[in-house]
């Protein structure tokens, strides 16, 4: 019960007892149940199609922010194989909020750059909540280098509530550690594919966001901002997030229709931590057909077609 969120305890509530019946038929031979937990199990379908066709962006946002919603690590070794992690950022230290290294995609060789969440509380504090420190900013940009060297394609995973606001993080650097990713993914040479995951926050996910192509999952949320601060910075009330959710337009439904995101990859029914199986091969899906449709372009024609995109943002017609 403890997973399910205020408005999945309906769902909550028949997967209880589906459960219950099962244990009960498993420990009763003579106890027949079959028909009855099949007919929940299709009752619990049935709600669970119904509420998710209709969720608020706060609900959405509350998905994206799921405790068993999975996270970099989860999908690496779904969608690629012999992924080698490199670590430290050559200067301070090695930030865990930041996963990196070299794998394979279907044989070719790519770099990968992700947030990374943790899941008790031991590998949050390890991980630092996903929300990475300048050495995690630096690391990912010594990935990225060295991706360009060797002519691969880069793919980022974007899940963060944000960049590290700590004292520690500002004195050495922070601002200018996101700057610098930033102006490194604008001038490389070689195809970068982002995918926003599940929290894309503030700077913390734009250092790793700029790309050729991105796309977003779902259930996802992308925004200069959370929901909370938005209401602290214009209420003064944290507690006005839900409403702050629903003016800022993070969901993939306004973001796409805005343009702002280049495919969105719908997840399974009831989000992505209900078959993150199927959720991994519908994302390894996209990113195969994104990856097609830049790989064989020039490099100036790739980096004009970039910088366009970039420029595009934020583009408005009077009325």
């Amino acid at each position: 019960m403890t997973n399910f969120l205020d408005f999945e305890k309906p769902i909550a509530e028949i997967d209880a007892q589906i459960e219950e019946l099962r244990r009960v038929h498993l420990q009763n031979d003579d106890v027949d149940l079959s028909d009855e937990i099949g007919r929940l199990e299709q009752k619990c379908e049935k709600l669970i199609t119904s509420i998710f066709s209709n969720l608020s962006p706060w609900q959405i946002t509350q998905l994206a922010r799921h405790p068993l919603r999975p996270f970099t690590l989860d999908y690496i070794p779904r969608i690629f194989s012999d992924f080698q992690e490199l670590h430290g950022d050559r200067s301070f230290g090695d930030d865990k909020a930041i996963v990196a290294g070299l794998a394979k995609f279907n044989g070719q060789g790519v770099a990968i750059i992700g947030h990374q969440k943790g899941r008790d509380t031991n590998s949050k504090i390890e991980r630092n909540f996903g929300m990475p420190k300048p050495e995690g900013y630096r690391k990912a940009q010594r990935i990225a280098r060295l991706a360009e060297k060797f002519s691969m394609p880069i793919f980022t995973f974007v899940d963060t509530p944000g960049a590290y606001p700590g004292i520690d993080a500002e004195e050495r650097g922070q601002s200018e550690a996101i700057a610098t990713s930033l102006l490194t993914l604008v001038e490389l040479n070689t195809p970068i594919i982002a995918s926003v995951i599940g929290e894309g926050g503030s700077g913390g996910a734009l250092a790793i966001g700029v790309a050729d192509r991105v796309i977003m999952l779902q259930y996802s949320i992308y925004s200069v901002i959370s929901p909370e601060g938005c209401a602290s910075i214009l209420w003064k009330d944290s507690n006005r997030a839900k409403e702050a959710a629903q003016a800022m337009g993070l969901t993939t439904t306004v973001l796409g229709k805005h343009k702002l995101v280049d495919a969105i990859v719908k997840e399974p029914i009831g989000g992505a931590h209900r078959d993150v199986d199927e959720t991994a091969r519908r994302l390894k899906n996209q990113l195969q057909t994104s990856l097609e449709s830049i790989m064989d372009m020039p490099q100036d024609q790739l980096l004009a077609s970039r910088y366009e995109k970039l420029m595009s943002y934020g583009k408005f017609e009077p009325v």
